[in-house]
């Protein structure tokens, strides 16, 4: 039966932009204005900072046309934030919703983003206020429970992948030693997403780590030397996260590079990790060529990438979020969950299954010389990619007799 509480959406997007966070944002809004009980839609600008301070778009008078041409655009419309509310921060949030008549509240984000959903839905059921919250996942590190994959992941994972086809190429026309360095702090999907430019049985990256398995200079060094016996050359995917047996990241063993605004390493928006390790190389191996490229912000929001695959979803977590709360009366944390190859379904699940808790990669994604991963991850990634990926040749025709001996 159809639920008549009757107030204001406010839709909100949180930490790290992708390039389909948008697409949740419009199915929220588009499914929401279906309702007659709601009154206003209301996106809070630059996530919860921007409702406490009250700074809100009114989306119930943005054009269909409008909103279309954003959801196909990447980053977040209505801006993000770093903050990571505590229990009084909530409490302003929720006296704001109370004020501003809010019944529905929508927050598009990672798990740090389904724990402020939680506590503002617990500051709404102390104070007895008829109240639906509803966290819709996105993150391109993939680290959320219970979700097969997570919307932005695909796209990120599609950007991966083809730069690493792009890098394989250039190594190979130039041999040397490339490590590459991707996003991913705890998680290693995003930095798994590069094996699937091992096309041919020499390509890279020949080696692939991860912060699931403990890292140390003296197996990767080991690992490059070889490889690059073996081939002549090597490619090296490395997430910015790898750390070692007490889960010290390696950055971190070398030099003090700061902290974020949680109190974190700083590992993105810096080369640093790079450069220890091709540092690393030259100083222990004999290898003369030895570069190292870090992709930082470039993958989540790179425009001309995206998965056709990620853009559904990403629409249709944001509409189902909508249905749940407005006609199911029931609040909670989106899933995607996988029914088939391929095909999904989605769910709802209590906010506490997914608030501050991470999903890590499962054992059977990486090999047992920890230095790679299967081919069971690669069968789990390719639908996620999308359409048309691109490949890589090589010239087939033999080589030619030499005259002068």
């Amino acid at each position: 039966m159809e639920q008549q509480l009757r107030g204001k959406v406010v839709v909100a997007q949180g930490g790290g932009p992708t390039a389909v966070i948008n697409q949740s944002l419009v199915g929220v809004v588009l499914e929401s204005r279906k309702f007659p009980q709601i009154t206003k839609v209301y996106g809070a600008v630059n996530g919860v900072n921007g409702i406490i301070n009250e700074n809100f778009l009114d989306l119930t008078q943005e054009t269909t046309n409008n909103l279309e041409r954003v959801a196909a655009t990447p980053s977040s419309a209505l801006g993000s934030t770093r903050d990571k509310p505590d229990a009084a921060y909530c409490e302003e949030i929720f006296e704001v919703f109370r004020m501003h008549d809010v019944r529905y509240f929508f927050y598009i984000g990672g798990n740090d983003s389904a724990d402020t959903v939680r506590i503002v839905n617990e500051q709404a059921e102390k104070s007895h206020y008829d109240f639906r919250a509803i966290h819709i996942p996105k993150t391109i590190d993939n680290d959320l429970m219970f979700n097969d994959h997570t919307p932005g992941y695909p796209s990120a994972a599609r950007f991966v992948a083809q730069s690493f086809i792009g890098l394989n190429l250039d190594n190979r026309a130039l041999p040397g030693v490339h490590v590459a360095v991707v996003m991913g702090r705890h998680a290693g999907f995003l930095t798994a997403a590069s094996a699937i430019a091992q096309k041919y049985p020499d390509d890279g990256p020949h080696l692939i780590y991860v912060p699931e398995r403990p890292f140390t200079i003296e197996k990767f060094l080991s690992d490059i030397d070889k490889t690059y016996k073996r081939y002549g050359r090597c490619v090296v995917a490395v997430s910015e996260g790898i750390q070692d047996e007490n889960g010290t990241p390696i950055l971190s063993l070398f030099k003090d590079y700061g902290t974020d605004a949680h109190g974190n390493v700083q590992l993105s928006g810096t080369g640093a990790l790079g450069e220890v390790l091709v540092q690393q190389i030259k100083d222990n191996l004999e290898i003369g060529r030895v570069r190292s490229d870090t992709f930082g912000y470039l993958q989540r929001s790179f425009m001309g990438c995206v998965s056709d695959v990620d853009q559904r979803e990403a629409r249709e977590v944001g509409e189902k979020a909508a249905q749940f709360a407005i006609w199911h009366d029931t609040d909670g944390s989106i899933t995607i969950n996988r029914t088939g190859y391929y095909s999904v379904d989605y769910q709802i699940r209590p906010l506490s299954d997914i608030a501050a808790k991470t999903k890590l990669m499962p054992d059977e994604f990486i090999n047992a010389d920890a230095n790679n991963v299967t081919d069971a991850f690669k069968y789990y990634l390719q639908p996620l990619l999308g359409s048309a990926m691109p490949e890589a040749s090589r010239l087939r025709a033999p080589a030619a007799a030499k005259i002068r001996l």
